[in-house]
């Protein structure tokens, strides 16, 4: 439906979808840079902190698993805007409660709020990736995701800088707020209003949600979900333990852990800036298996080595591997422009299962075996989407490939 769109529309409309993806990784790295304040704040302990987080994490699963039929309503535009408004909801009343008027409930009510926006975002600006990738007919998504990263790095500095400088976490996050909102209404207008939506007979409609629970019955669907399962565990298993592997695993300062984890983060996201050429060249299998066997051998090096500086190697491999699965998966995704929303959101879903219930699986597994040989589980996932690869072949290829194959046949019988 956007082929008919001028080149100048087109890159418009690319440029737009690189500010949204920023935007939901600045407005995260803001709420996580000023987590200490918070906690501090409130007074609560690492357990009470951690019951605080995990609103995130129910507005995040509520958010993903709505996305696809409020797009199929009202469009990847309309979801997007209205997901970073109620972000920016979310981050006021964080900020509000969790300083000035110190209650706890209060603040994790309003990670609720800011986990359902980011969750209804991340599954329409994905969408619309997609879509983006069709009409410019190139790869992309992982540059957008690149646009996240680079997004969630300028948060953290900005959020460090604010920290350093003693503003408040109030007027921090309502700064925030403020940029997120105004930088999406410079350039929502730049983004067609009808990416993902279905127009549907009041018949239909009914049948609807029945129609996008069917998507995981799909081979293909249920493959690539697995496959992003497999290398969302591997990234969210480095951003959730990196630090402590390397403090409690190489017996460094925690200073030299947060310089590792710096390093997994520039690996992936230079990965990420250049993989859309690579991925035009080679193509999604050929760049799976790599990323997988990258982050296989980073692993296994992290994991064995005896020295710091030798496991820093194998974090730049892990991160470079790391860099690929979860946007090459969701352009896998979005092959079939018919109930897109629904395929994404899925694969989306699964994405974000490994890095909620991943890390802490690796912590509890960690605390018996030691960070380091609690990798072996990642090691597991990172084959199993590997060996899986395959099933991101583009539609249109598969579908040649099995004519050769039923033409092949047909001559030998």
């Amino acid at each position: 439906m956007h082929y008919s769109l001028t080149s100048r529309q087109i890159q418009l409309w690319r440029v737009a979808i690189y500010f949204i993806f920023a935007l939901t990784g600045f407005a995260f790295a803001s709420w996580v840079s000023r987590t200490p304040a918070i906690r501090d704040a409130l007074g609560s302990t690492t357990a009470e902190m951690g019951v605080i987080i995990f609103g995130l994490s129910v507005g995040s699963i509520i958010g993903l698993i709505s996305a696809s039929m409020l797009i199929a309503q009202r469009g990847g535009r309309f979801v997007m805007v209205f997901g970073l408004s109620v972000v920016s909801i979310g981050l006021l009343i964080v900020g509000i409660s969790g300083s000035w008027l110190t209650n706890s409930t209060v603040v994790f009510l309003g990670l609720v709020i800011f986990g359902f926006g980011q969750g209804i975002c991340d599954v329409a600006m994905n969408v619309e990736g997609t879509a983006v990738e069709r009409a410019a007919k190139k790869s992309l998504l992982t540059g957008f995701h690149a646009a996240f990263s680079l997004g969630t790095l300028l948060g953290a500095l900005v959020g460090s800088t604010m920290t350093k400088l003693g503003i408040s976490v109030p007027i921090h996050l309502s700064l925030t707020a403020l940029v997120i909102v105004v930088t999406v209404l410079s350039f929502y207008r730049f983004i067609p209003a009808d990416t993902g939506k279905e127009v549907a007979s009041d018949a239909v409609k009914v049948n609807r949600m029945r129609e996008y629970m069917a998507v995981w019955k799909e081979r293909r669907t249920i493959m690539i979900g697995i496959i992003v399962l497999g290398m969302a565990f591997v990234e969210g298993s480095a951003n959730d333990w990196l630090p402590l592997i390397m403090v409690d695993g190489y017996h460094v300062a925690p200073a030299m852990g947060s310089i590792a984890y710096g390093i997994f983060v520039g690996s992936m996201t230079i990965g990420r800036a250049i993989g859309d050429k690579i991925l035009d060249r080679f193509g999604r299998v050929i760049i799976l298996r790599s990323s997988a066997l990258l982050a296989f051998v980073g692993l296994i090096i992290v994991i064995l080595s005896q020295s710091f500086e030798i496991a820093t190697i194998g974090i730049v491999f892990w991160g470079l591997g790391a860099a690929f699965g979860f946007p090459v998966g969701l352009s896998a995704a979005g092959d079939d422009p018919n109930r897109v929303a629904a395929r994404v959101s899925a694969v989306s879903t699964a994405g974000y299962l490994a890095f909620l219930v991943g890390p802490p699986f690796l912590g509890i597994i960690g605390e018996h075996i030691g960070l380091l040989r609690a990798l072996i589980f990642v090691l597991i996932a990172v084959s199993i989407s590997g060996l899986l690869s395959k099933a991101a072949k583009p539609i249109g290829k598969q579908n040649n490939l099995e004519m050769e194959s039923n033409r092949s046949n047909s001559v030998k019988l």
